[in-house]
């Protein structure tokens, strides 16, 4: 993969309508991922988890969210401290999206991403 950098915000660099805020909070499931949209990965990072922050900055940005689809591919697993989430880090979320862009199959690219410590587990 290549990868720029660059202090500018991502609003000044594409237009709105191909932004896609992928946040853990969105109702949005991510089915696919289109070559023409631009995916914010790690769009607010934090050494804690503030729910709907991510969320909530989006559409203050009036920008299209969506999540990995986690919950509709895994299922809980029973553990001691009953710990279980669906936020990722950074490089996490981009095994996942970059297996799924690979294979086009969310059950791999969520074993590639998600790791058991999250809570889920692929369904046998």
């Amino acid at each position: 993969f290549q990868m720029d950098t660059t202090e500018e915000s991502y609003l000044d660099l594409f237009p709105l309508d191909t932004i896609v805020y992928l946040t853990p909070d969105s109702e949005n499931v991510l089915e696919d991922i289109d070559p023409n949209k631009v995916y914010i990965l790690g769009g607010l990072v934090d050494e804690s988890i503030h729910k709907k922050l991510t969320l909530q900055r989006a559409q203050e940005q009036s920008l299209q969210t969506a999540r990995l689809p986690i919950r509709e591919y895994m299922v809980k697993t029973v553990n001691t401290k009953n710990y279980h989430s669906d936020t990722l880090a950074i490089n996490q979320v981009f095994d996942v999206l970059s297996t799924y862009y690979e294979t086009r199959s969310w059950p791999a690219a969520l074993k590639a991403g998600v790791s058991s410590g999250k809570g889920y587990v692929l369904p046998d």
